[in-house]
């Protein structure tokens, strides 16, 4: 048994009794429901009765936030503006619609906002890639920079990030747990793909003139990478079995032959069995939280934010650090250094109140 199996063994029997047995340490206090922007002195609520959110991205000091139903919301000086900046024909879908969302990094210069959403097209279920130019909170162009990534009612992954590379990556889903295409390099579904900033294909991509950059995924939740330029991926199991995987260029990451381990196939760092429902993972790199050089990691099933002290091995340890606020599903980090999460409580699976979906800062 090599040392990654060994390390998986270990790491699962502990997370196992972390989560079921044992409560992982203090959670921060949580502000009763609020329809104002207050909180705790570790809390602060930005934005109550958001609509199934799913993703978080930055620009020029603003939060652009998705919900699924199609509508791309913008908090700007801590308020929620009524009017969102675009409202997507989406399809309605239990994990499709409007799914990511990322700003370019030169976003200041060309205020290019990418999204990632489901749409039917003769009775197909798709997703595509849409780039938006954006000019003082509204769509001012938006172009189909890739297309015909096959779709579901399930598993349609849809994290999309610019690495530091500032090449945007894209993952995307194994749309049945019945088929092998995540196994295809002439399919698009399973994919962690690759692709410059106007959705043509880097020269540099491992399989030459293919956006593929890494296979074999199943549904991919979450997204980041560490100071060292390490890609990480976050992704749900069938009804177990979630992983966290450090990604390299070429690689066969199993599904749907491998769960976990136990095939000819790249181990994941982390194996979760119970399932924690993994959603967006963040290296926090700033400084003002406890928190520098963790991987903070929403889950959804689990109902907590997690700190994880993790590295090309696998896990040291985690750690909750927040609890009380149900479902939640994306967390990011400012270039400031500010932590903030959306819960998913309207999503079908969760449990809201009267002023879910909430979009929170995390100030202690």
């Amino acid at each position: 048994m090599n040392k990654k199996l060994r390390i998986i063994g270990i790491v699962g029997a502990l997370i196992a009794s972390i989560i079921i047995i044992t409560s992982p340490g203090t959670p921060l206090p949580f502000p009763e429901p609020t329809t104002t922007i207050e909180g705790t002195d570790s809390v602060e609520v930005l934005a109550t009765n958001l609509e199934k959110p799913r993703a978080i991205a930055f620009g020029d000091e603003r939060i652009f936030v998705t919900e699924k139903i199609g509508r791309i919301r913008i908090i700007q000086d801590g308020i929620l503006l009524a009017e969102p900046l675009a409202t997507l024909r989406t399809a309605n879908l239990f994990d499709g619609g409007l799914l990511g969302i990322t700003t370019h990094p030169d976003f200041s210069a060309n205020h290019y906002i990418y999204v990632y959403y489901t749409y039917e097209e003769g009775g197909n279920l798709w997703n595509k890639i849409l780039r938006i130019t954006e000019s003082k909170n509204k769509l001012e162009d938006a172009d189909t920079i890739f297309d015909k990534i096959p779709g579901s009612k399930f598993s349609n992954g849809g994290v999309i990030k610019f690495g530091p590379d500032e090449k945007l990556y894209v993952a995307t889903g194994s749309i049945s747990d019945t088929s092998y295409l995540p196994q295809d390099l002439e399919s698009l579904t399973g994919k962690i793909l690759r692709l410059n900033d106007d959705g043509s294909i880097p020269n540099d991509n491992p399989f030459p003139n293919s956006p593929v950059f890494s296979y074999g995924h199943r549904n991919p939740q979450g997204m980041t990478w560490d100071k060292f330029g390490n890609l990480y991926v976050a992704e749900f199991g069938p009804t177990k079995n979630d992983e966290i995987n450090l990604i390299n260029a070429g690689q066969n990451y199993g599904w749907p032959s491998q769960e976990c381990s136990g095939g000819d196939f790249i181990d994941p760092l982390i194996c979760y069995d119970p399932s924690i429902e993994p959603g967006g993972i963040v290296f926090y790199s700033g400084n003002k939280l406890e928190l520098e050089g963790f991987m903070i990691m929403a889950t959804l099933r689990a109902s907590h934010l997690f700190k994880l002290d993790i590295n090309e091995e696998g896990m040291i340890s985690q750690k909750s650090i927040l609890s009380g606020i149900g479902r939640i599903r994306d967390v990011i980090e400012d270039p400031d250094g500010n932590l903030y999460i959306i819960t998913s409580n309207t999503d079908g699976k969760g449990f809201p109140d009267s002023t879910d979906d909430k979009l929170l800062r995390i100030v202690k």
